[in-house]
């Protein structure tokens, strides 16, 4: 839902996308816009045994992203289709400096 909401040609580009176990939609009649959120930072965290949400959504959605010139901070781990604890202090620092950019204009 992140995705869809953060890359609607219709909607505001957000500060940042972060994305826990999620994949960029693939709709028939739909495409994600990007060239223009060049600012547009997005964090990734999918573990590689998800049995909801495969791995290879995860390194499709960076490797799109990443093509299109967005800076993608991107984690894998070794869970499922849950939010490692580990990647959660990564997270907060990545968010913090999405807040303070956006806070600056």
């Amino acid at each position: 839902m992140s995705y869809t909401l953060a890359l609607d040609a219709d909607r505001p580009a957000p500060a940042g996308v972060l994305a826990f176990s999620g994949f960029v939609p693939t709709v028939e009649g739909w495409q994600p816009s990007l060239g223009d959120r060049p600012s547009l930072r997005v964090f990734i965290a999918h573990g590689r045994l998800d049995p909801v949400i495969e791995i290879e959504f995860a390194r499709r959605a960076r490797e799109t992203l990443s093509a299109a010139g967005l800076e993608v901070d991107y984690h894998e781990f070794a869970g499922g289709h849950e939010i490692d604890p580990a990647l959660i202090p990564a997270a907060q620092t990545w968010l913090s400096a999405r807040q303070q950019a956006a806070a600056q204009g």
